[in-house]
């Protein structure tokens, strides 16, 4: 939702540490996306993206190669039947038709609260593959943050439109079951911690970590929770491979 937006003010997220900031889409709006939890938390004195950079930089080359990327999100039984979009100068469009309802497309940058310092980072492209309720509720969001923000809208008016599109019910709770793969080996989520690991990510309405048990000394699951621009408990969920099988990196 706008997981994604997925979070606060971003940590890094590295490899063999507690709780990552990750990204995510829809991590996006309200959950992204992905576009974070806790990590290295030290802010640079400047963003090194202190603004938008030309809209080149955010496009893939060919759309062919954003589909692959899209792709590598989730295990080929997933995804080689999912519907897959790619970003255009003015938004995503429909590349595959799928039919299994699930989506795959690639997050990029304003995927992130709107005070992280990677907000505008063109490097990012965090591939993400919702299932069918994650599309309905959490997708959204993030679409239409991607239409504004490449359409000029600066940043003060992207959290005007939010909380305005919050307050009219518009940007809707996710839904129940709603539900992301994070399993790209490929993907670029941050400068600090690169593809990360493989997860899966859970989007809940609300404050909901404790009730989870997420963020504890030993438990499996990193939780990022929202705050009123995007009131949503994304949970990560680590897992041992990427989606091609290989496995991933160990998480300590």
């Amino acid at each position: 939702m706008m997981h994604s937006m997925h979070g606060k003010k971003a940590c890094a997220p590295r490899a063999g540490h507690g709780p990552a900031q990750v990204i995510t889409a829809g991590t996006i709006l309200l959950a992204s996306s992905l576009g974070g939890i806790s990590a290295a938390c030290a802010q640079p004195a400047k963003s090194p993206y202190p603004s938008m950079a030309p809209i080149e930089q955010y496009l893939s080359k060919a759309p062919a190669d954003e589909i692959a990327l899209a792709r590598s999100a989730a295990p080929p039984a997933i995804s080689a039947d999912a519907d897959v979009l790619v970003l255009g100068s003015h938004g995503y469009e429909a590349a595959v038709k799928g039919k299994n309802g699930f989506v795959c497309f690639v997050e990029r940058s304003w995927a992130n609260h709107i005070d992280n310092d990677e907000f505008w980072n063109p490097k990012m492209r965090a591939p993400n593959c919702y299932n069918a309720a994650a599309v309905r509720s959490v997708l959204p969001p993030y679409l239409k943050r991607t239409e504004w923000v490449l359409a000029g809208v600066p940043k003060q008016e992207l959290v005007e439109r939010t909380k305005a599109a919050l307050a009219s019910k518009a940007f809707a709770n996710p839904e129940p079951g709603s539900l992301s793969y994070m399993m790209s080996a490929q993907g670029h989520l941050n400068d600090a911690a690169g593809h990360w690991h493989p997860h899966v990510m859970l989007f809940v309405p609300g404050s909901a970590a404790a009730s989870w048990g997420a963020n504890l000394p030993g438990s499996p699951i990193l939780a990022q929770e929202g705050d009123d621009t995007d009131p949503v408990t994304v949970f990560f969920i680590p897992v041992r491979a990427w989606s091609d099988g290989t496995p991933g990196p160990e998480l300590k």
